[in-house]
């Protein structure tokens, strides 16, 4: 599961949606910040994440601002998926680098949603920005955590 830590640096409990999120998991993301209408997820830049050029893969830029848009919009009992979602990439990164992502919710109305998502590396210069759209169902989010090895 993906890592969280609270303000003062202790662990903290993810919520179920996290706890089977096993891409971000896998992908070695880091959850900051938690809070309704605010998300922060970090995410080391490994070898493995390179393309063909040596610099970070587009895709997985994506999902660590992907990532952090479904932290978001993902707050309360019903589970709300992306109705759509735009990437601007602005500067390439390479294995080795921290990149964090800070979203903010910007507008909610009925069950659509719109949140914007900055993706940033270690020195603050802006990599990609991030646009995406919810659409809340009427499906409740499964509170229990898949067992390890299923």
């Amino acid at each position: 599961m993906a890592d969280t830590t609270d303000a003062n640096g202790s662990t903290a409990v993810l919520r179920p949606m996290l706890q089977r999120d096993r891409a971000s998991a896998l992908l070695g993301m880091r959850v900051e910040v938690d809070e309704p209408g605010r998300a922060v997820v970090s995410m080391l830049v490994r070898e493995d994440m390179a393309n063909g050029f040596g610099i970070t893969h587009g895709g997985l830029v994506f999902a660590l601002a992907d990532t952090t848009f479904a932290i978001i919009c993902n707050e309360d009992e019903r589970v709300t998926v992306a109705g759509g979602a735009d990437i601007t990439f602005l500067k390439s990164t390479v294995p080795g680098q921290v990149l964090t992502a800070t979203g903010v919710r910007r507008a909610l109305n009925g069950r659509s949603g719109l949140y914007d998502i900055t993706v940033v590396d270690e020195t603050g210069d802006v990599v990609a920005e991030f646009r995406g759209r919810s659409i809340t169902t009427n499906r409740a989010v499964p509170d229990a955590a898949p067992e390890e090895n299923a």
